[in-house]
């Protein structure tokens, strides 16, 4: 009997039905994130700037990187690597952070980490016009490799939903999870190669730390766009295969304990 309720619920939701849903839980979501703040959304677009002026200053001094470019190299790595931080974050805590919600009406569980992840899209996308300015500003132009920077921009929001489902999955079962992915965030950005130039370590035999991380593949194949170079089609097929697979997977491990979340949370 309630299975069969079950099926009957799902099937009144149709593709419209859900495309409205989840357009609301993004608007949502952006509300929420600026709920009581003075600047909003101007907030998304001086935090990147604030932070790719210190760390040009700390690292570009230390480390002796003198290039006009240098601030557009840290800012480009630096809002991909945010997005995937904060989108993957959000998704691990939607089915909690949701949890009132999902007691009480009934709506398509997956709708809730995809729109944590689709509205820091929206803010990471917003962002991409600090770094068009900057390098207006700094003298590095749109070259007809510009065009190449849909692939990364796709396979980001592929890699970032993928793991953001599975995140969300665990994370209703093991609270610290949240805490753990924290952790290892930071490692992720240590090897994303943010604020140093890769190839001081790629030409070590270290160098397959760098290219075993996904992010890091994506962010070099974002900036060789920006910056008008050729995209590495080793690290375009590696991240986007590790990305579709990710979403493959991500799926499959929600879909199968969705089930079990009202018992959790």
């Amino acid at each position: 009997m309630i299975k069969g309720s079950k099926r009957a619920v799902v099937s009144n939701y149709s593709f419209g039905q859900n495309g409205f849903i989840l357009m609301e839980l993004v608007k949502k979501g952006i509300r929420l994130r600026y709920r009581r703040s003075y600047l909003g959304i101007i907030w998304s677009l001086l935090e990147p700037l604030l932070s790719m002026i210190i760390l040009t200053i700390v690292f570009g001094t230390l480390m002796g990187y003198n290039e006009k470019s240098f601030p557009v190299y840290i800012l480009s790595g630096r809002l991909l690597y945010s997005f995937f931080s904060l989108g993957t974050t959000a998704a691990l805590k939607s089915i909690r952070l949701n949890s009132s919600i999902i007691k009480k009406v009934y709506v398509p569980k997956f709708l809730y980490p995809m729109s944590a992840i689709l509205y820091n899209y929206v803010m990471f996308l917003i962002s991409l016009t600090v770094l068009a300015a900057v390098s207006l500003c700094l003298g590095v132009y749109p070259t007809v490799y510009l065009i190449q920077i849909f692939v990364p921009l796709i396979t980001v929001l592929l890699l970032c939903t993928g793991c953001g489902f599975i995140l969300s999955t665990f994370g209703v079962f093991f609270r610290d999870l949240e805490y753990l992915w924290n952790i290892f965030m930071m490692l992720i950005m240590y090897t994303c190669a943010i604020f140093y130039k890769p190839e001081a370590i790629l030409n070590t035999k270290w160098g397959f730390i760098l290219e075993l991380n996904p992010l890091f593949c994506v962010i070099d194949n974002f900036r060789s766009a920006v910056l008008g170079s050729a995209m590495n089609t080793g690290y375009m097929i590696y991240s986007l295969t590790f990305a579709m697979v990710s979403v493959a997977f991500g799926l499959f491990v929600f879909s199968r304990n969705e089930d079990k979340f009202i018992l959790s949370i």
